[in-house]
This record gives structure tokens, C-alpha cells and sequence, in this order.
């Protein structure tokens, strides 16, 4: 059954949503120290300024999902959020962050202008609901565990959380499902699918084209296929995309096989862009 056309909304004071411009979330995958962050983050407010496009700065102060205990996971919520909070004053992007823990929600909603909630904690209640109760917007991940149409109770759980005079938006975000071990698979029909949430649809872009573990004690990653998965979702009509970036993939922190080189993101979000405007944004 075909969806119905969405209400357009707003995030961080600029319209997304169906027949709106496209909007990206990226940065690198965790806050590694605050040189390598603000240095990213000025890079992307040059792509923002010159597209004047909506561009949201994300990494995460804690990854608590990795593989192995040894691997980095970021410098605690303290100094994470101190980071996250000069990334915004100084390099003047609006900033998003995971939080694993309803403790967590209501801290960094305090700094940052947009939550994200993990893929794999996608059926926590309690996450999703204080998520949604600090009456920020909250970027919802869905598992790669999960049906596209699995994403309706999950935002139906939201709206029963959020504050009564508002808040949010909310918005639904595809990053691929399990295709059996270490692999992941993206349907495009699940882009469609989403959009019966009633929320503006993300597309991720760079975890889409993650191994999940395939390295061992770590993730591997096939970053060829960003682009064109971007390009096929842009096409499609997503509302936005997000997508993990660094200086030097090779020696990133977190997420480098699937990141892209900062280096070349002017040129593919020119490119996205561009194909956006042709396509339209028949999604939100």
C-alpha cells in the first residue's frame, strides 16, 4: 500500500522532509581528541556554507558496541560532550551523538542538538522513550535485525514519550540488515517502508557497507560501495544521509574501513546533492 505524502518539519531551523534539500549527518565514528574533531568539522561547515545545506556534525563520545574489549572506545561522556559542544561553538555546525543508556539521553541532551539512538539497541524501551522525552530530535537507528516496517512501534513507543507541548522531530534511518554472518545487505524497498512512520526517512550510507566482525576481533568494511548505495537512496527520495568521515580512514580510531577520506566529500556531496535536486525528495 502505497504511503501518504508527509508533512514537511524542521531540523536544527531548516526544512526536511519531502520536496525539501537533502541534509547530512557526518563526522568521524567516535570523538578521537579534539584537534582531529574540529579540523573534520570545518571541513564540513565549508561544504555546509557553500551549499548552504544542513549539515550536522556526529561523533560519538562512547562506542560501546565494539567487537573487542581492547578497541577504542572514545574518552567518556564528559569529554566527549566538552568536545562536541566547542565542535558547535567553533566550527558553528549544529552537533548529533549515540547514547546507550536513558542516563545518557538526558546528559547530552543538555549539549548536543540532535540524539541518536544505536542499531543494536533498537528494541530498548527504556532508551527510546527517555530518548524521546528530552524533547530533542532524536535520529532512530533501525537494527539490522529489524523489518523495515518494525520501525513503526518503535516511533510509536517515541510519541508516546515525548513531551506533551512537542519536541523532537523523529526521524527513522536505514544502515542495512544481517545477510547471514558478517555481511550486511541494504533493500531499497525498506526506504518506501519507513515512511509509514510519518518521520523523515536517513539513509547511512557508510555502516551500510560495514562487515560486522569480519576481521576478527574487529569490523571490516567495502567503502567502493558508499556511493552508489548513496546515490540509489538520494534517487529513491530520502530526506538525508549520514556518513562517517576522517582525514586518514587507514588509522582512524573507529569505522575506518568504512568510512569515507575527508578529502573527498566535497566532491560526493556535490554529486548527491545535484542528483537530489533531478530526483526531487519524494521521501521524508
Amino acid at each position: 500500500m502505497p504511503a501518504e505524502p508527509l508533512e514537511r518539519t524542521e531540523l536544527c531551523g531548516r526544512p526536511i522532509g519531502a520536496g525539501e534539500p537533502l541534509f547530512l549527518f557526518a563526522g568521524p565514528c567516535v570523538v578521537e581528541d579534539e584537534r582531529i574533531c574540529l579540523a573534520i568539522a570545518e571541513a564540513l561547515s565549508d561544504i555546509a556554507r557553500r551549499l548552504d545545506m544542513l549539515v550536522v556534525f556526529k561523533a560519538s563520545f562512547d562506542k560501546a558496541n565494539r567487537t573487542s574489549a581492547t578497541s577504542f572506545r572514545g574518552h567518556g561522556i564528559d569529554e566527549g560532550l566538552r568536545v562536541l559542544e566547542k565542535v558547535r561553538s567553533e566550527a558553528g555546525l549544529p552537533v548529533i551523538t549515540d547514547v546507550h543508556t536513558p542516563e545518557q539521553a538526558r546528559a547530552a541532551a543538555e549539549v548536543v542538538d540532535v540524539l541518536q539512538t544505536p542499531a543494536l539497541l533498537a528494541r530498548q524501551t527504556d532508551l527510546i522513550e527517555a530518548a524521546a522525552a528530552t524533547g530533542r530530535p532524536v535520529n532512530f537507528k533501525k537494527g539490522q535485525f529489524m523489518a523495515p516496517a518494525d520501525m513503526e512501534p518503535l516511533i510509536a513507543k517515541a510519541r508516546r514519550a515525548a513531551p506533551q507541548e512537542g519536541g523532537g522531530p523523529f526521524l527513522v534511518c536505514e544502515r542495512g540488515t544481517s545477510f547471514g554472518y558478517n555481511n550486511l545487505v541494504v533493500d531499497m524497498r525498506g526506504l518506501v517502508v519507513m515512511r509509514r512512520t510519518g518521520c523523515p526517512v536517513v539513509f547511512d550510507a557508510t555502516h551500510s557497507v560495514q562487515l560486522p566482525g569480519a576481521s576478527g576481533d574487529k569490523s571490516a568494511g567495502q567503502p567502493e560501495f558508499v556511493e552508489p548505495l548513496a546515490r540509489a537512496a538520494v534517487a529513491v527520495g530520502v530526506a538525508g544521509l549520514f556518513m562517517e568521515t576522517h582525514p586518514d580512514p587507514a588509522n582512524a580510531l573507529s569505522d575506518g574501513p568504512n568510512s569515507i577520506p575527508l578529502a573527498e566529500m566535497p566532491r560526493l556531496i556535490d554529486s548527491l546533492q545535484a542528483l537530489h535536486a533531478r530526483a526531487g525528495a519524494r521521501l521524508g
